[in-house]
């Protein structure tokens, strides 16, 4: 039967020679890809000193935005939840009561807003589909945790502080 590919190599099946037995020419080959590589360029970064430089496109963790005035964005819409192929995102929408004109900007908003990040593959259609530009990713790395309930970010843990309260 012939291969699909081409890649087999024919395998040398004859007595090692004393030297060979030795491993001295593997051993050779070895260090001298070792000192081949010492005197290149280091792909290390000294973390606390440097920053890495990320992609135009990289993905980080989700935020939800607020407007000039302070108030959310996130109408509730649910369209974000249903581009998600991973599912990971689920809402509650409630009605505005009066009085809240302050905290949002429509009638209806996002009363319970859950990403569970372990299901999040981070290929952004939740931000292609909000037509508030009410999530965004930024450019922060997901934290570690040692729970799983750590790993589910709710409305507080994703929305911005309000830059009118944080200007006080």
């Amino acid at each position: 039967m012939q291969a699909l590919t081409n890649r087999a190599k024919p395998v040398d099946r004859s007595p090692l020679t004393f030297l060979e037995k030795m491993y001295v020419p593997a051993i050779a080959k070895g260090m001298g890809i070792t000192f081949k590589h010492i005197f290149k360029r280091k792909a290390t970064v000294s973390f606390p000193e440097q920053r890495r430089q990320f992609s135009p496109v990289f993905r980080g963790l989700h935020v939800l935005n607020r407007d000039e005035e302070g108030r959310e964005r996130c109408t509730a819409c649910g369209l974000c939840a249903v581009a998600c192929p991973a599912e990971a995102i689920t809402m509650e929408a409630a009605e505005r009561k009066p009085g809240e004109e302050h905290l949002y900007r429509e009638e209806k908003y996002a009363a319970r807003y859950e990403i569970n990040m372990l299901r999040c593959i981070f290929c952004g259609f939740c931000e292609e589909a909000c037509p508030k530009d009410a999530i965004y990713m930024s450019e922060t790395f997901a934290p570690s945790n040692y729970q799983r309930k750590g790993f589910i970010y709710g409305k507080p843990d994703l929305l911005i502080p309000d830059p009118k309260q944080s200007s006080k």
